[in-house]
């Protein structure tokens, strides 16, 4: 037998390392503070007071016990103060600290909840302080204060349109339930037709010649027809929820004509002196004018130029309560946002880069922000391109067929992102070249395109005349 030999486990020691520098965090902001909100108190924390000494403290949520929180940063000479943008609970503490002076930047909770170890609000607050005093924290977007007041109001109206859409879907269940196919007669259950029709049988008329009676001049369906949809079975319940569904609508209503008046009275005293009288200009696509007109919304166009000091309505697809929306939600200054591709990133309608693996990372939907009532409004003009005869609508039509109709969407939603950034922060007015010149100009495009493909094979194009 070989004796086997014995082998050396003890490892060579490697030759130590110099470092090369401090591995600490550099604090470029030394006199900021964090704080960790919650529904019953606030833990802040301030700068330190001597080395290694946490400056903590804990706050209430009540209006008295925030001025005192105030005032303690104030004393500790707080400049900036960092907070995470937790459900509602940071607007109140946002809106008072912002009033004393001092500089809040709000948060993405995402940014802060994936670093392990912090299991108290104590630990959270003083690591939100630290990121911050290191420059590590980036704020989100917020438009100005007097902004803020109006975009407050609006997403209430927003909330009462969506409420006045459910009052209609239960007018209309009621009437089903009594086989009244009112929907049949008319395209539109809340038009003049179609509302006289509903209030003459929540007060009692049954007959359905004069029902008939109370159509407009324009529909193309004669009275027999109208008569024949509107014969129904007439059960006391389903009235009674036609009443009631009606008076929720008519209430709705009128909270909403409140809102839409007080929204502009509040536009109106931000408007510069020297364009409160002046009229709106005229715009260059005359029936797209006719159509604002018949929907009601040349007030609010004339308004929001006189506000803004450009027509957001001359760009294809957006119309007056769109360009409500946009002002509303962004406001007028966009220098928070360097460039359009800051712009467009913000509203999320920037492509996926996110790989890994070398396959795309799944993409999830996050809905309750400013910037995604923003995209939503600007899908929802890109879609109403889809018949347009325009150079937009053009590009819209083009490339559905070519990547499908969602990928169009999208990619035209991006185009009047970047179109609107142009106007508001430099003064861009748009342009339409129409349907036929960007069309020639995409078949220009694409020839240049085919001819250096085939000049870099050895090849060369030769027209060919096409048979008439």
């Amino acid at each position: 037998m070989h004796r086997s030999k014995k082998v050396n486990r003890k490892a060579k020691k490697s030759p130590k390392r110099k470092r090369s520098g401090s591995t600490a965090l550099s604090r470029i902001h030394p006199q900021v503070a964090g704080i960790d909100l919650g529904s019953r108190e606030h833990w802040v924390c301030a700068p330190e007071v001597s080395e290694g000494t946490p400056n903590v403290r804990t706050f209430g949520t009540t209006m008295p016990q925030l001025q005192q929180l105030a005032e303690w940063l104030l004393e500790q000479g707080v400049e900036s103060v960092a907070m995470e943008s937790t459900n509602v609970y940071w607007i109140p503490l946002y809106e008072l600290l912002e009033s004393c002076g001092i500089e809040v930047l709000l948060v993405n909770a995402r940014q802060l909840r994936h670093v392990p170890g912090r299991k108290t609000d104590m630990q959270d607050c003083q690591w939100i302080q630290l990121l911050h005093s290191c420059g590590l924290l980036r704020g989100s977007f917020r438009p100005h204060e007097i902004i803020v007041g109006i975009r407050a109001l609006h997403r209430q109206l927003s909330n009462l349109v969506r409420e006045s859409s459910r009052f209609v879907q239960w007018m209309q269940k009621s009437l089903d339930q009594m086989n009244v196919q009112i929907h049949r007669a008319v395209t539109d259950l809340t038009g003049q037709t179609g509302m006289a029709i509903v209030r003459a049988i929540v007060a009692g008329e049954r007959d359905p010649r004069r029902l008939a009676a109370l159509r407009d001049g324009r529909c193309k369906k004669s009275s027999e027809e109208f008569a024949e949809y509107l014969s129904g079975n007439w059960r006391e319940e389903h009235l009674f929820n036609l009443k009631s569904a009606l008076e929720f609508y008519d209430m709705t209503q009128r909270e909403i004509a409140a809102y839409e008046a007080r929204i502009l009275e509040e536009i109106r005293t931000l408007q510069p002196v020297e364009r409160r009288d002046q009229p709106v200009p005229k715009h260059p696509n005359a029936i797209k004018e006719k159509a604002i007109r018949r929907r009601g919304g040349h007030n609010v166009r004339t308004e929001l130029w006189r506000f803004a000091g450009v027509d957001l309505t001359r760009i294809d697809g957006i119309g007056a309560e769109a360009a409500l929306t946009l002002l509303t939600e962004a406001g007028l200054d966009l220098t928070a946002f360097p460039s359009e591709k800051h712009f467009v990133s913000w509203l999320r309608l920037a492509p996926k880069t996110a790989v890994s693996g070398g396959k795309p990372l799944p993409y999830k939907k996050r809905d309750g922000t400013g910037s995604t009532r923003v995209a939503g409004v600007l899908r929802m003009a890109a879609v109403s391109l889809k018949h347009s005869k325009t150079a937009l609508g053009a590009a819209f039509r083009r490339k559905a067929r070519h990547k499908g109709w969602s990928v169009a969407v999208f990619s035209m939603a991006r185009r009047l992102a970047v179109l609107v950034y142009r106007m508001l922060r430099y003064g861009q007015d748009y342009i339409d070249i129409g349907e036929d010149l960007y069309e020639a100009r995409f078949r220009q495009r694409r020839l240049a395109g085919l001819t250096d493909a085939a000049k870099s094979l050895g090849l060369k194009l030769v027209p060919q005349a096409t048979a008439v």
